[in-house]
């Protein structure tokens, strides 16, 4: 049977999928990256756990669901992440009487950028060159779209934009042009260096440090400490995007034009984030082609629908909504004709009973002050409050 959550603890027939434990954990805890490697190593969870019998089982009767190890596997494996290298755990001792972090300039913290004309901007800025005109301007960008993920570094004498994996977040990809900087930066003779972006929650991140922080910034805070001990002054600074300050726009185009990939490794947050997007659209795909399915009627989108506290009216709350009661299926596992309707001389079916048979008009009228009304109207995720009421008046409650 297939299968789809409808709402906490109920299941109901809908789709071959179903979502993976996709918690995010603390950098540190890397056993949970074993999924990602599940498929290439033939000692892994997934061969051990799946008996050479099963496969010959599921080969030979196609009708049979794969077991979710399978389906797991081949739906990884179309993500092409077998090669995807995860960032590695950078072990920097973080003491708790000393802050870690890096402060950031904001020249435009007093102007709300809604009530601000980018002339007013572009002026600030230029004052704020002529204070800091000893420090070699860097600018930094990331960019992402629905098909890929991108970052960009302009230099004073030259430039450089990759594409990152498509799993990369776009608070990733401004990390990231930060740390491409640096790198670059370390590459010079020393001098003076002040790295400017527009991605504030970037900057923000940075400035206290923790062990839940994103895995990157521990290499821009150890990359950082190394330069200043080779004599290197590097600064960081806030600047708005979009108002016309050339070296922020010029970094902006460049990240949205890159076409050189770069094999950088990608935080495991934003790895199970990306599966977790991936399977729930593919989910939502093949739920989409269940037309014909009662609970599709009802439910269009998969989503996570809230379950009644009363577990009695929960569990008829979901029979009425996929279709299935005890009056309307008996027939069934018994052997017998299937109930009619006397009135209507059709056969009972929830929709019937609920929003078509004629001789339940006036208490529809009284319960949900209407008789023409449809199965979402009263069963969609926040149901009729007068459903119950409805159903104890017509006789039918005991009966699901």
């Amino acid at each position: 049977m297939d299968l789809v959550i409808l709402n906490s603890g109920q299941l109901t027939e809908a789709t071959l999928e179903l979502e993976p434990h996709l918690q995010t954990f603390a950098p540190q805890q890397r056993e949970d990256v074993w999924p990602l490697r599940m498929t290439p190593h033939p000692f892994g969870p997934h061969h051990r756990m799946e008996p050479p019998s099963l496969k010959h089982h599921q080969k030979a009767r196609p009708c049979v669901i794969p077991s979710f190890f399978t389906r797991a596997s081949e739906f990884l494996n179309n993500l092409d992440l077998e090669n995807l290298q995860v960032v590695p755990l950078l072990k920097y001792h973080l003491t708790p009487w000393n802050s870690h972090g890096l402060k950031f300039l904001n020249p435009f913290k007093t102007f709300d950028k809604a009530n601000t004309a980018p002339i007013v901007y572009q002026q600030l800025f230029a004052d704020h060159r002529d204070l800091y005109h000893n420090f070699i301007p860097v600018f930094t960008d990331g960019s992402r779209s629905s098909s890929s993920t991108s970052f960009a570094c302009v230099f004073i004498d030259s430039t450089l934009s990759f594409q990152l994996h498509s799993s990369c977040s776009i608070f990733t990809a401004e990390i990231t042009a930060i740390l491409h900087a640096l790198y670059q930066i370390s590459n010079s003779p020393p001098d003076n260096y002040i790295i400017y972006s527009d991605s504030f929650s970037a900057l923000e991140s940075m400035t206290s440090l923790h062990r839940f922080s994103h895995p990157l910034t521990f290499n821009i805070l150890e990359l950082h400490d190394r330069l200043a001990c080779r004599g290197f002054s590097v600064l960081l600074c806030w600047v708005p995007s979009h108002v016309g300050i050339s070296g922020n726009e010029n970094a902006d185009n460049l990240a949205k034009s890159a076409t050189d990939s770069i094999n950088c490794p990608v935080p495991l947050s934003d790895i199970k984030k990306y599966v977790k997007i991936k399977l729930h659209s593919n989910w939502q795909s093949q739920w989409n082609l269940k037309e014909a399915k009662k609970l599709h009627s009802i439910k269009h989108l998969i989503t996570c629908w809230p379950s009644l506290p009363n577990r009695k009216l929960d569990a008829v709350l979901t029979r009425l909504r996929t279709g299935h009661t005890r009056f309307t299926h008996r027939h069934l596992l018994l052997g017998e004709p299937a109930p009619l309707c006397t009135a209507c001389q059709c056969q009972m079916t929830v929709p019937h009973i609920l929003i078509e048979c004629r001789q339940f008009n006036n208490q529809r009228i009284r319960c949900f002050h209407s008789s023409c009304i449809t199965l979402r109207d009263i069963l969609h995720k926040d149901h009729h409050p007068q459903l119950f009421t409805f159903l104890r008046m017509i006789g039918f409650y005991s009966l699901i």
